[in-house]
């Protein structure tokens, strides 16, 4: 039981992740915006979608799971503080869509980050 619902919230953040890039790699007038508003467009913009795309992708392979939630938590922790400090919970009257979504992924990321713990190599 424990393996489909750690692959089912694996896959949910990994579509999360993915399914937002289309909007920030074709320059949709929102990401712009937002990359705007915080001074990273678009050379930020651009660094994310690698970012998201890679964690994604890594939360997907069985070997590198930890990897892909520590990436996810790192990238969403930033969004999540950019929303709190410049932009704000709304973006463009989306009734915080955007921030409750990074904040659901990040919780989830944190929830299949602590799943996985045993797989993170610590020196002894």
């Amino acid at each position: 039981m424990k393996k489909y619902i750690s692959l089912a919230l694996r896959i949910i953040v990994a579509v999360t992740l993915i399914q937002t890039l289309r909007f920030k790699f074709t320059a949709h007038p929102d990401s712009i915006y937002i990359f705007e508003k915080i001074g990273l467009e678009p050379y930020g913009r651009i660094a994310i979608v690698f970012l998201e795309l890679i964690a994604g992708i890594l939360l997907l392979i069985p070997k590198t799971i930890w990897i892909g939630a520590t990436l996810t938590i790192g990238v969403l922790s930033g969004a999540i503080f950019m929303h709190a400090t410049v932009l704000g919970i709304e973006i463009n009257n989306d009734s915080g869509l955007l921030f409750y979504t990074a904040v659901l992924t990040f919780i989830l990321s944190v929830i299949i980050l602590y799943l996985y713990r045993k797989d993170i190599p610590l020196k002894k």
